[in-house]
């Protein structure tokens, strides 16, 4: 299928590596643009560090990528309350879902049909709790979203290999 009638997918990326295996994979059936939103990441020079890799592996591997605003106020403000919250819990869906509502609006300002997200590459963020929140999101921004699970099928291990090989071509 050609590119101009592919559909349009938004993917929101939490950083270089993660991003590797699920845009492989989705580029095979969309046209997809990286969306950098990620006010969780602190300090700032750990942020600039993530932006900065991520623009690299674009660069190298030809896709578009938005960078949203860096807004770790509004994140400190969301998650007031829950900071001893352990990995998994309240604090993690209270993050998911500032960062999938700011993909879906992007994506509903732009046009584009589809978002998803990098998230679930992760053996350590739960697919179930955001493919819910993805879900719900679709509803309020009528924007698709695409439920995944990138960690299964060794899409995890597949991301390490490609943040090992530096030459690898998408």
């Amino acid at each position: 299928m050609d590119k101009k009638s592919r559909q349009s997918f938004l993917l929101h990326c939490c950083c270089a590596p993660c991003t590797t295996h699920p845009i492989r994979v989705l580029r095979d059936e969309f046209d997809v643009t990286a969306f950098f939103y990620n006010p969780n990441i602190h300090p700032v020079e750990e942020y600039r560090l993530r932006q900065d890799e991520l623009k690299r592996l674009a660069e190298k591997w030809e896709f578009s990528l938005i960078l949203g605003k860096y807004a770790v106020d509004e994140w400190f403000r969301k998650v007031k309350g829950y900071e001893e919250n352990p990995e998994g819990g309240l604090r993690c869906e209270i993050c998911y879902r500032l960062r999938l509502e700011k993909t879906a609006q992007a994506a509903k300002k732009r046009g584009i049909q589809f978002f998803g997200t990098t998230l679930s590459v992760s053996p350590h963020k739960k697919a179930d709790v955001i493919n819910r929140i993805g879900k719900e999101l679709e509803g309020k921004w009528d924007v698709r979203f695409y439920e995944a699970d990138f960690k299964k099928r060794d899409g995890f291990k597949i991301s390490c290999r490609f943040l090992l090989d530096r030459n690898t071509a998408i």
